[in-house]
């Protein structure tokens, strides 16, 4: 692809974990790709997100009861799960077709793809950080899933039987093995699950690395460029018009995150689609640093450890293309952490970031071709999973750009499934 050139082989719309991982594969492959991105790479959910590659955290978001759970935390602000009602249509069938899959069947159909999923994303991180020499603080200690009260750590059990149904490496451990295992760990803690084959890394370190090496192998990376319109002709895209020129490529990534949904629509498919909100607080030197990622059970939300500094990740909030911060939800992370983390107390200076992570209603993503678009890919609706896929989907994604078979079968992620 010449320099500059406005008829790319192969264009990517999005510089996130996707867009950057589907670039760096076709590279190596010898096939140089053009990304344009709205804002700066990996500016997005791909850079304040709690950084996990969790094969063991495989759960879709509806599943048995959640919806039951929702309701009960709808009117509360503070809650993990909170959703801004209001008048659009969009919202109302997401929410629809969303509780035909909060049952058993469609749990247990979903959990063995995200697993597999992650497991093999899990597998090209090691192979990347290695392969390009990426600092990143890749970590595969595991995590710990921490509980604080009698009635949730009854749950304990029933998510032990589930893992070894799935195939996962999990332990139980009461509250002395939880803090002999992780000192930092608060006496309140009565007991935890260690996922032994879980990972965690920095995941605006590794963006980074992954761009500048795949700038070095011939990827062009436009920041600052918004697609403002796509064109069609003839059942393919024929070009993309954005606020810096025109283009006219021969195939096309979808892998715009909460954005695709609209930019699909320009293109005749429907992705049934929301943005779901969400927030992290990273402090600098805190006064203890575990050595893995912490979930904290009943508060939904995630410690992350990530060299010098600590993250703090969680809540799900639907409340459309709004990226605002709302300091009485990240108010609510901070009070949390103090009764999981012994010594923490919040910080005036920790950096604050909300996200907005694409959701599609039954849990999965949305990875492959369209029919009625031949030369589009999409590549979105990873959820909270987005770092822990992105490498896996861009494999993909590349694998259907130069006709291989991808690793599985992608019928579950089809773009097409509510169209």
């Amino acid at each position: 692809m010449p320099a500059n050139s406005n008829q790319p082989d192969v264009l990517i719309i999005g510089g996130g974990i996707i867009g950057i991982s589907t670039a760096y594969f076709l590279a190596k492959a010898g096939v140089p790709a053009l990304i344009l991105e709205k804002g700066d790479v990996g500016a997005g959910s791909s850079w304040g997100n709690a950084g996990l590659i969790c094969p063991c955290s495989s759960e879709p978001i509806p599943g048995p009861g959640v919806l039951t759970q929702g309701l009960k935390w709808l009117l509360d602000p503070e809650s993990p799960f909170y959703i801004k009602l209001r008048f659009e249509p969009a919202l109302w069938q997401w929410l629809w077709k969303f509780q035909s899959y909060c049952n058993e069947a469609s749990y247990q159909m979903a959990f063995p793809l995200l697993r597999d999923m992650q497991r093999l994303s899990l597998d090209l991180y090691r192979e990347i950080v290695r392969a390009e020499g990426i600092k990143c603080h890749f970590n595969q200690s595991g995590g710990m899933l921490l509980f604080k009260t009698a009635k949730a750590w009854q749950n304990a059990s029933r998510l032990v039987e589930d893992a070894r149904h799935f195939g996962l490496d999990t332990v139980a451990l009461d509250g002395d093995e939880v803090r002999d295992f992780e000192p930092a760990v608060h006496p309140d803690v009565i007991g935890g699950l260690h996922y032994r084959e879980d990972a965690h890394i920095d995941p605006a370190l590794f963006l980074t690395g992954l761009a500048e090496r795949s700038q070095a192998l011939g990827v062009q990376i436009k920041a600052s460029t918004l697609v403002q319109q796509i064109e069609t002709g003839g059942g393919r895209i024929t070009a993309l018009h954005t606020d810096q020129g025109s283009y006219y490529p021969k195939q096309v990534v979808l892998a715009a995150g909460s954005w695709s949904a609209a930019l699909a629509a320009q293109a005749g498919l429907k992705l049934l689609m929301q943005p779901a909100k969400g927030y992290s607080i990273t402090v600098d030197s805190p006064a203890i640093i575990p050595t893995r990622h912490l979930h904290m059970a009943e508060a939904r939300a995630v410690v992350t450890p990530m060299g010098p500094r600590l993250r703090f990740a969680g809540t799900l909030e639907l409340a459309g293309m709004d990226s605002k911060i709302n300091q009485r939800r990240v108010r609510a992370i901070q009070r949390n952490v103090s009764g999981y983390l012994k010594d923490y107390t919040p910080q005036s200076d920790a950096t604050i970031w909300a996200g907005l992570r694409p959701c599609s209603p039954d849990g999965l993503p949305y990875i492959g071709r369209t029919p009625a678009v031949s030369n589009l890919i999409v590549a979105t609706g990873h959820a909270m999973l987005g770092m822990s896929m992105g490498p896996v989907t861009g494999k993909i994604v590349c694998d259907l750009l130069l006709d291989n078979p991808p690793p599985l079968d992608l019928q579950s992620f089809s773009p097409a499934r509510f169209s």
